[in-house]
């Protein structure tokens, strides 16, 4: 894709630090260092997000996902955790429309990221969990 930003650090029209490339995936630092080490992995096929995977892309590209961790979290003995993040769709705070995991080391409970989760547990009866696992497992099945 001619415009995507993504496209063009593949092709290396775009400067970026890269941790690791394959034939598959291009994984470098995320210019906004949320915590330091923030690294994005990302297939070199252009697909929008997850939505546009097919089971061989997903596959290669969330295979390499451990190893390009582990390198990360042993490179800084500081690093106590990390969240692995992939948001599609504007809605899920994707902002790059060619798809992208986040791997962010974790320091402590204030280095600068945070995510939460609502506790809706007392909206849903087992019956409306039922209701909502029913219809997602039609959709697997067709």
């Amino acid at each position: 894709m001619d415009d995507c930003i993504f496209c063009k650090i593949v092709r290396q029209e775009i400067p970026s630090t890269v941790v690791y490339e394959d034939d598959v995936v291009k994984a470098f630092l995320d210019i906004t260092q949320t915590t330091p080490g923030h690294t994005l992995v990302i297939p070199k096929q252009h697909v929008a997000n997850i939505f546009e995977y097919d089971a061989d892309l997903a596959a290669a590209v969330f295979s390499r996902v451990p190893k390009i961790a582990n390198a990360i979290k042993a490179s800084n003995p500081a690093i106590k955790g990390m969240n692995i993040c992939n948001n599609n769709g504007e809605v899920a705070y994707q902002s790059v429309f060619h798809s992208h995991i986040h791997l962010l080391p974790r320091y402590t409970a204030a280095d600068g990221f945070s995510m939460q989760f609502a506790d809706n547990s007392a909206d849903y009866t087992p019956e409306k969990l039922q209701t909502i696992a029913d219809a997602i497992k039609q959709q697997l099945e067709a």
